[in-house]
């Protein structure tokens, strides 16, 4: 199938596009590269040995996505571009609703006006707020806590009304659990601008000497150790659930948790890295940050038994690939 991939230059979007291209898929990628670069998709091709096309424009731009459909034939849409960091949802809330929400509607008028109908979203075990551990599918949504994760549950809902309505279109709502992790080339991975949000890069960054010491948002949750426990899944499982979500989609809207079903705390991941790369990692604890929760892992047996997907990928295997991209990163 020839499949749009909004946002393929960022890190899941990349390995998801190799993925795809492995599968025997033709990848055209959508990519405004405001958290991404070009480069990375000179890397797919690299892995690969196939090729991409590649347009840079914003898909909030309804004239640039008509552009898009209008020169393909497109079979399906994995929808991955979007602003991501929490924190920054809670200081800049509006250009979150704005992108996240107005881009979903856009890309799902696209597919309406040229008759696709296979549709794969980029959501999050976000939108489970504070829920009762393991999150599954046919739990209640809880508010969440930030407004990146009010953007996904939105956006799940848009996509729901709009299947009411058009019986025909077949949705898959992917809610990724903590993806971690880079492919075994090493040529792609997760390049954070700034400092890290997420703690594997943090983790990382730490390792090469970038930054001076991991900090620790509390450690009196009650979880094993007393620190925030996740359950973080390898990328390359994460971009073989696209691959499955895709190959078997079906009339209507579909939810699937993509996760191990394991939690792991956040000092378990790190003493998993030493253990891996026979590196110490210098870390402080410091107060708790605002909206995080003490436990999210997931259910991920429906996965399992509707789409034969599992993650197969061990934390000692995320922690290696990690640390290999970031020894290969230059920046």
């Amino acid at each position: 199938m020839n499949i749009l991939v909004t946002g393929g230059a960022g890190y899941i979007g990349s390995h998801t596009s190799v993925a795809l291209l492995e599968a025997g898929h033709t990848v055209i990628v959508a990519d405004n590269l405001c958290n991404s670069k070009a480069e990375t998709l000179d890397k797919v091709k690299q892995i690969t040995k196939k090729e991409i096309t590649f347009y840079q424009i914003d898909v909030t731009d309804k004239v640039s996505v008509d552009s898009v459909f209008s020169n393909h034939h497109i079979d399906g849409v994995i929808h991955f571009a979007g602003l991501k960091a929490v924190g920054e949802s809670v200081d800049n809330p509006l250009a979150y609703y704005y992108n996240n929400i107005v881009s979903t509607m856009v890309l799902a008028k696209a597919c309406q006006k040229y008759g696709v109908r296979r549709f794969v979203f980029s959501s999050s075990a976000t939108v489970y707020g504070d829920n009762t551990v393991p999150f599954a599918e046919n739990m209640n949504l809880l508010p969440t806590t930030n407004p990146y994760g009010e953007t996904k549950a939105m956006s799940e809902r848009i996509l729901t009304d709009i299947v009411k309505a058009n019986p025909t279109f077949s949705v898959s709502l992917l809610r990724y659990f903590n993806p971690v992790g880079a492919h075994e080339s090493g040529l792609i991975g997760e390049v954070p601008i700034g400092i890290p949000n997420n703690l594997m890069p943090y983790v990382t960054q730490v390792a090469k000497g970038k930054l001076e010491k991991l900090r620790v948002f509390g450690d009196d949750y009650p979880t094993v150790d007393g620190t925030g426990v996740r359950d973080y899944i390898h990328v390359l499982d994460l971009a073989e659930g696209h691959v499955a979500a895709l190959d078997n989609l079906t009339e209507g809207v579909h939810i699937y948790n993509l996760g191990t079903g394991q939690g792991t705390s956040v000092i378990e991941l790190v003493k998993a890295f030493e253990e891996a790369n026979g590196i110490k990692i210098s870390y402080e604890i410091i107060d708790r940050r605002p909206g995080d929760i003490a436990s999210c892992y997931a259910d991920a047996s429906k996965a399992k038994q509707e789409l034969g997907w599992v993650a197969k990928r061990d934390v000692i295997s995320m922690c290696r690939d990690s640390w290999r991209f970031e020894k290969n990163n230059k920046e």
